[in-house]
């Protein structure tokens, strides 16, 4: 049983993906980290002595550190930054264990570049409507949760990415895109080696919405009417895209919690 500053695997692996996943920091030393490079989905590299760095930043928040078994590094870590005001808690058994449960984790050689801040910055096409909200809601919610998202104009993402040391993507002829029938939103999927069933089919209904192909999934017409909506609400291409993360928070959490349940009312007409 995991101790009062423990989290086990399986709680964790819950909160993965959605707004309420707590800050998650791979604490493990270069050589655990060099042999073994995959991170649990949207953690941050952070080298144990240096967790005191983020000590302001992380008061009052809740934050799982995880070493390679969740023992004295972790234990010190998690320590250091409840000194510090933070809810620290290790993750029982480590990277290991997460591991060995056979659960995602993101591939860290297919991560862009980082920023001076330690951020990744992506850019794409302005005006966005499912796959450029749809990838940034995958990477703040499985890769970087601080990611920086750019919205330029179509003829000068090459031109900003290069500028900016920006990831392009969502834009022909760049890694980060549409490959035959599938869009950015599979290629990112796969790329970081995330894939699971509930972004599986969530990808589906992404891939119908954004291809105009809807008879892939029954909810791909839904996604495309909710996105057109957003977009005709938002003149601000960040406020549409924060709009954007609940929406997908709910299509993800229907994917992997609730594709089982109906609803009808009144209920006696069913019977009936």
């Amino acid at each position: 049983m995991a101790s009062y500053n423990e989290i086990p695997v399986s709680t964790l692996a819950r909160l993965v993906g959605t707004p309420d996943c707590p800050v998650l920091l791979d604490v493990r030393i270069d050589e655990d980290f060099d042999a073994d490079p995959p991170l649990i989905p949207g953690a941050i590299r952070q080298p144990f002595l240096n967790v005191r760095d983020l000590a302001d930043d992380l008061a009052g928040r809740s934050v799982v550190v995880y070493c390679q078994k969740g023992l004295k590094i972790s234990q010190g870590a998690a320590a250091l930054l409840r000194s510090a005001g933070a809810k620290a808690e290790i993750l029982e058994g480590g990277q290991f264990a997460w591991k060995d449960a056979g659960l995602p984790m993101v591939l860290a050689e297919k991560l862009p570049p980082s920023d001076a801040s330690g951020c990744s910055v992506w850019v794409t096409r302005h005006r966005p409507k499912i796959d450029r909200i749809a990838c940034p809601w995958l990477i703040r919610r499985f890769v970087d949760p601080n990611a920086q998202i750019l919205f330029v104009a179509a003829s000068q993402v090459l031109n900003v990415a290069e500028r900016f040391n920006a990831t392009p993507f969502d834009v022909e002829n760049v890694f980060w895109s549409h490959r035959g029938e599938k869009c950015t939103f599979d290629t990112m999927i796969e790329e970081f080696g995330i894939s699971h069933s509930a972004l599986e089919g969530l990808a589906v209904i992404v891939r119908g919405a954004d291809t105009n192909r809807h008879d892939l999934a029954p909810e791909a017409a839904g996604l495309l009417a909710a996105s057109l909506g957003l977009s005709r609400m938002y003149r601000d291409d960040l406020e549409q895209l924060e709009a954007g993360m609940m929406l997908y928070d709910a299509f993800y959490r229907w994917a992997r919690d609730a594709t089982d349940e109906g609803h009808d009312w009144p209920a006696a007409l069913k019977k009936a």
